[in-house]
């Protein structure tokens, strides 16, 4: 198998929560949509498949890159970055999979990916992370390629 490239994109900015509004309703705002677009064209990537959160903001980011989307409650903030790893390997007939995610799982997710669960990586909202995985064990040992950040896109 050829390595996977995995890409994991932080949502971009959101709307500030409203009283009462559930967490997951928060849409982007239109600053966060420009950004993402500025990633976009940076990273100069072509629609591919993809795993989202299924949280407005994630699903909103996801849709600016474009390609097929599968929600999962893997990508969650909250979730567990094994879990997410489990359901990335289920996909291995993908060449590339964009994960479109929140903090803190999407820092966790990196540096688990990387083989190096307790390093602590904080992703910066519309940043996206490039990781090639070689092979889809049980345990991933991925090679950080790059990160593009808003602010340097």
């Amino acid at each position: 198998m050829e390595a996977m490239q995995i890409y994991l994109l932080r949502h971009g900015i959101a709307d500030d929560p409203r009283p009462g509004q559930p967490d997951p309703e928060r849409a982007l705002t239109p600053e966060g949509r420009k950004r993402l677009r500025a990633v976009k064209r940076r990273a100069n990537l072509t629609p591919m498949f993809t795993l989202s959160s299924p949280y407005l903001r994630a699903l909103q980011t996801a849709a600016i890159f474009g390609g097929e989307i599968l929600q999962t409650p893997t990508l969650e903030p909250g979730a567990n970055p094994e879990d997410a790893w489990n359901e990335i390997r289920l996909f291995q007939d993908k060449p590339q999979i964009l994960c479109a995610t929140h903090e803190p799982i999407c820092g966790r997710l990196a540096a688990y990916l990387l083989n190096t669960p307790a390093l602590r990586i904080e992703v910066k909202k519309g940043a996206l992370i490039r990781i090639d995985v070689d092979r889809l064990g049980p345990k991933p040992h991925g090679v950080l390629k790059w990160m593009i950040v808003p602010k340097l896109a």
